[in-house]
């Protein structure tokens, strides 16, 4: 059976985030591309290839499966499931990601991925992620914390 063309977008996509190319990521983006997730909830352009370059210029103890990959000529979805180590804590994180997608001439313009914030902090943050990771004032502090940590890597990359 032929895999549609948005399918197989998908499917290099993830292939390239099992290797942590995020070079071969971001080359699946559009220029305009709209990414969003709960840690991330609005990057655009060129910021969502580089929240890949520094995630994958992080992992640690990283690995990736993916499945239920569909897509059609607009729109598409899949489910994956990352494990890694939390840098700053050194805790396990399995995060069970549900994603949905958009696309134009053959390239993905909106990427959003679905999880359970609190899940994640739980699991990234021990007893405070645990105790407070559903507070809008912890899920803040997560945001502003990787926003920090993004523009740092684009300061970084850019000399």
């Amino acid at each position: 059976m032929d895999m549609h063309p948005n399918a197989k977008l998908l499917t290099d996509f993830y292939s390239a985030f099992q290797r942590l190319d995020a070079e071969a990521m971001a080359a699946c983006y559009a220029a305009e591309v709209r990414f969003s997730d709960p840690v991330f909830p609005m990057l655009q352009g060129s910021e969502a290839g580089d929240m890949w370059r520094m995630l994958a210029a992080r992992a640690r103890d990283f690995s990736l499966k993916f499945d239920d990959v569909s897509a059609d000529d607009h729109s598409g979805s899949a489910h994956w499931v990352a494990t890694y180590t939390f840098s700053q804590t050194g805790n396990t994180v399995v995060n069970d990601i549900q994603a949905s997608f958009e696309f134009k001439d053959g390239k993905i313009v909106r990427h959003v991925d679905h999880f359970d914030l609190w899940r994640w902090a739980r699991q990234a943050l021990g007893p405070k992620g645990l105790l407070l990771g559903w507070t809008p004032l912890v899920r803040a502090a997560i945001r502003k914390q990787a926003a920090k940590g993004l523009a740092a890597h684009r300061k970084q990359e850019a000399k």
